[in-house]
């Protein structure tokens, strides 16, 4: 720990109970720290101001409340809140003053910790109730937010509580497995499981077992840190661990067939048989099973057997891990499950039915899903990509950070669907930039002393182990000669090499630091100026190395080993897959990567980048392709739409299954899900029920819009005869029979991109409506523009103002993207509704409203005040207004509005056509079927061992 880490933990210790101290109390207890701290020579040097701004920050730091969704089991007895003041909660209370007093967490991130896991555990069974019973349940944080932290806390309450073998289960490498029990090494069991044998008593004390609580806590550890240090039987029997007695059982292990069927195996052993199943079961014991990254390996992707009445065979196949967990789970009298993942949406899918004699019942999360809250300084998909606003969603525009640098010279370095046999030459510009610029970055976290702090840069452009070792050989000769002409060079040489780098300095820096800096994402610290940055780069660059990660555990024990000297780490990782999923990369600021996927929850995955960068956020940069920051901003926009929902679902007290039950029906399910379903050629089901059907995404392709733009000549021409009225300037018709409608869209080209406008399913869900007796009567609306500034448009001879909307400037060249995704104008959903029914949406829009934002304010947000609780609603709330719709017609009335877009937004001749139609809520809904479009599988579902 350094002298100013020391201080700053001092002063949280004397400010220990205060959750809002002023800037003069804080400012005392600097002062008294630095004072205690310097009788002893230690505090020498160190700054009154910057340690004041960073208990500043962390006290500003606000955590919201959580979502929880719930069944309504009835012979679950919430029990922890009875309980409390009778366990003693020993594991729990070491591992919190471990994050206060070692970690420096911020109090309100602590208590916000306590707080979730308690919601956690009291969901879980009481682990003293008699009887056999299984609890089921999942938590979704955001990826690298901090789940490990929770599951930490809630292993250490779980055992508090009388929980005895705790199973965490740790993805597919021995590396991420080494690091997650590194993690529980320090937070959990306070020991280093690696030092000497996993069972000797002289087991070096580090992390929570450092702080003193005045008496030994004891965990048998089953497995270590070591790279061989997961499960085997042998050991496990050779020091006598079975699964009974008093001490609690620690074990960390892959999802691996092998090991999954030895722990198996040594579990049931000590077990007794069970009179009904015949099967050895293990009593009294109970097991609580941890699924870390549980939409990964744990999913049953084996297709499901129904038989003719549509109902699930008793018989069902399973994938292997998947088998093996529930046959873990079945082998314990009393079990508990709780998967953790960042991208749940695979795991809601599973059939809630599922339940074999062989394997169990499936991994459903039945009976509850939490859904943790991200603390202020998290940095996420929203900060980075930014978020464009959705009406629909009710989702606000939010900027992206000015972080992100675009990649445009890859294709011929390192072509997609490239093989294990290509051979790079060179490194492009794009990625010497990268290493310049991590090289700048090393050297303000030196200016900011943060020396000891660790720095990673993450390469990331191959999955071919080959090819890896190419680029390592490559990099490691571009980062040798910097050093060199930064150590050694002379004259115009050395002049040169300092002239790059300061252009990449004042290209960003200065002015991404101002922008960040002070904001709840990064504390207020010290900006450098280029002289003072100069004079540090040779140093800087001296202490970087170059490392392919490969998935061993010694990859993550270098961080490890230069901690415990006082050293920091400064490499640049390149790896592949190993990179993927779960595995940190300490102080990493610098991010190149091209690996192409349509795989979302894969992309979401990747994104090492996310999480917490306190002091350093303003030096991070993600080089990438437009293309991919194109598709993180589209499955940025579709989880938080979904976890929108998810909030939504709370308020009404939504169950688990309603949740899923939700999601399989809503459109922004098929983008995140899609590859979670791929592998078994599901058939997915959509409901325009209450939705808009909204083009927002346009060729650039003046065949395709000229093409549109005759579609719906032909399509007002049929209409005529129907018309009704000019309303604002617009043209309307009513009672437009639905073959027009459909026969329209069948014509009408939508943008592959273009959410939730795919013309062929809407014409397939308003075909299945009217089928029931539901849209079969439409109103058609032409937008007319009469503040349009051009010349009237004729289209079929009628005059019409063009609307103008602006091209999104971070779309590629071959699309026009309006900007924030919209083209509807609110006010022209009510355009064929009576004034009485309008008057009722405003009203209800308002008091929605109301809610929303006495929500927002319970969780801490700092967007809306007290004032804004008796504004009245400008605009109407579109569910209300379909909802209404609904109501009024009976779901019998649709509504088409077309606008003519301007061509000068994207420097072209020929107006384009867009279209949004706004469905009636339905009770009759009939959901159609979507069929899954496979990726290219051979690139992104090889076999994982060749990474």
């Amino acid at each position: 720990m350094t002298p100013y880490e020391t201080a700053r933990n001092l002063v949280q210790l004397l400010l220990k109970g205060e959750q809002a101290p002023s800037q003069e109390l804080i400012r005392e207890k600097v002062k008294m720290a630095l004072s205690m701290l310097n009788s002893q020579k230690i505090a020498e040097g160190i700054s009154v101001e910057e340690i004041i701004r960073e208990i500043e920050t962390l006290y500003s730091i606000w955590i919201p409340q959580g979502s929880i969704l719930e069944d309504d089991d009835q012979a679950h007895i919430p029990w922890l809140y009875d309980s409390k003041s009778s366990i003693e909660w020993d594991f729990w209370d070491r591992y919190q003053r471990y994050l206060e007093e070692e970690k420096g967490w911020a109090p309100s991130t602590v208590l916000g910790l306590d707080h979730l896991t308690d919601e956690v555990l009291d969901r879980l069974e009481k682990p003293e109730r008699s009887g056999s019973w299984d609890r089921r349940g999942m938590v979704v944080g955001q990826v690298q937010s901090g789940k490990t932290s929770h599951y930490t806390g809630l292993i250490c309450k779980a055992v508090d509580s009388g929980y005895k073998l705790i199973v965490v289960l740790s993805g597919l490498h021995k590396s991420l497995r080494s690091q997650t029990q590194m993690r529980l090494d320090e937070g959990f069991l306070g020991r280093d499981s690696q030092v000497g044998r996993a069972f000797d008593t002289g087991m070096k004390q580090i992390g929570v077992g450092l702080i003193p609580i005045g008496r030994e806590l004891k965990v048998i550890p089953g497995t270590t840190s070591a790279d061989s240090g997961d499960f085997k039987t042998n050991i496990a029997n050779y020091y006598n661990v079975p699964p009974s007695g008093s001490d609690p059982i620690l074990m960390v292990v892959k999802k691996n067939k092998t090991v999954l069927n030895n722990l198996i195996r040594w579990a049931v052993n000590w077990g007794s048989q069970d009179p009904h199943s015949g099967k050895r079961v293990v009593r009294d014991f109970p097991l609580l099973v941890i699924d870390d990254e549980a939409d990964n390996a744990s999913i049953n992707t084996k297709k499901l057997l129904f038989d003719k009445d549509g109902k699930l065979q008793p018989d069902q196949d399973a994938t292997a891990i998947n088998a093996l967990i529930r046959k873990l789970l079945n082998s314990f009298e009393k079990r508990v499950y709780v998967g953790y993942t960042a991208t749940p949406f695979a795991n809601i899918f599973i059939h809630p039915e599922v339940d074999t004699g062989d394997h169990g019942e499936d991994l459903f999360p039945r009976n509850f899903i939490i859904n943790l809250p991200t603390p202020s300084n998290y940095v996420g998909p929203v900060q980075v990509f930014g978020l464009n606003a959705d009406s629909v969603a009710e989702l606000d525009q939010v900027e992206g950070l000015d972080i992100v640098k675009d990649v445009d010279d890859q294709d011929e370095w390192m072509p997609i669907g490239h093989k294990t046999n290509h051979v790079p030459t060179h490194l492009p510009a794009s990625l010497k930039e990268a290493i310049r610029v991590f090289i700048l970055s090393c050297a303000v976290r030196i200016f900011r002393e943060q020396i000891i702090e660790h720095n990673s840069m993450l390469i990331h452009v191959t999955r071919w182990k080959s090819v890896q070792d190419l680029v390592t050989h490559l990099v490691n000769e571009e980062l040798t000669a910097l050093k060199r002409r930064l150590r050694l060079g002379e004259g115009i040489l050395l002049e040169q090499t300092l002239e790059e780098f300061k252009y990449y300095w004042e290209e960003s820096f200065p002015q991404t630091s101002e922008a960040i800096v002070g904001t709840d994402l990064q504390p207020l610290v010290g900006i450098p100026v280029w002289e003072d940055i100069n004079p540090i780069l040779n140093d800087a660059a001296a202490r970087i190395q170059v490392k392919k990660i490969n998935g061993t555990a010694k990859d993550v024990l270098d961080y490890e080993e230069y901690k415990r000297k006082g050293l920091s780490l400064n490499v640049i990782a390149i790896g592949g897959d190993k990179l993927s999923r779960g595995l940190t990369l300490e102080g990493l600021s610098i991010s190149y990567y091209l690996r192409p996927s349509k795989m979302y929850d894969t992309l979401m995955q990747m994104g090492r980048w996310f999480g917490y960068r306190p002091g350093y956020l303003d030096v991070c940069r993600l080089y990438t392709t437009k293309e991919l920051v194109d598709w993180y901003r589209h499955i940025t926009l579709a989880s938080e739409e979904l976890r929108k929902e998810f909030d939504r679902m709370e308020r009404i007290g939504a169950t688990p299954n309603d949740f899923r039950l939700k999601v399989r029906t809503h459109p922004a399910g098929l983008i995140i899900t899609g590859i979670s379903k791929m592998r078994n050629g599901e058939i997915m089901k959509v409901s325009f029920s209450g939705r808009i059907g909204e083009t927002s995404t346009f060729y650039r392709d003046d065949t395709i819009n000229l093409n549109n733009l005759r579609c719906t000549e032909e399509f007002i021409s049929s209409l005529n005869q129907n018309f009704s009225e000019r309303k604002n300037g617009n043209y309307v018709w009513g009672d437009i029979p639905a073959k027009k409608i459909t026969d329209f869209l069948t014509g009408y080209q939508s943008h592959k991109n273009s959410r939730f406008a795919c013309s062929e399913n809407l014409v397939k869900y308003i075909k299945k409506q009217t089928s029931i007796g539901e849209l079969i009567s439409w109103t058609v609306v032409l937008i007319s523009n009469e503040a349009s500034k051009n010349h009237p448009y004729k289209i079929s001879g009628l005059d019409v103002g063009l609307t103008f909307r602006r091209n999104d400037r971070k779309s590629p060249p071959n699309e026009y993207r309006l900007i924030k995704s919209r083209l509807l104008s609110p006010l022209d959903e009510l355009i064929d509704l009576p004034q009485a029914t309008i008057d009722e949406i405003f009203n209800l829009s308002t008091e929605t409203r109301r809610k929303k934002i006495e929500v927002a304010l319970k969780k801490g947000s700092t967007k809306w005040s007290e004032k804004d609780l008796e504004a009245i609603a400008k605009t109407p709330n579109g569910e209300i207004v379909r909802e209404k719709r609904g109501e009024l017609f009976n779901s019998e009335k649709g509504l088409l509005l077309l606008y003519t877009l301007d061509p000068q937004a994207i420097d072209s001749e020929i107006p384009v056509v867009g279209f949004v139609i706004s469905f009636p809520s339905s009770e009759r809904s009939e959901a159609i079927e979507y069929k899954v479009n496979l990726v290219d599988s051979e690139y992104e579902l090889a076999d994982e061992d060749e990474d």
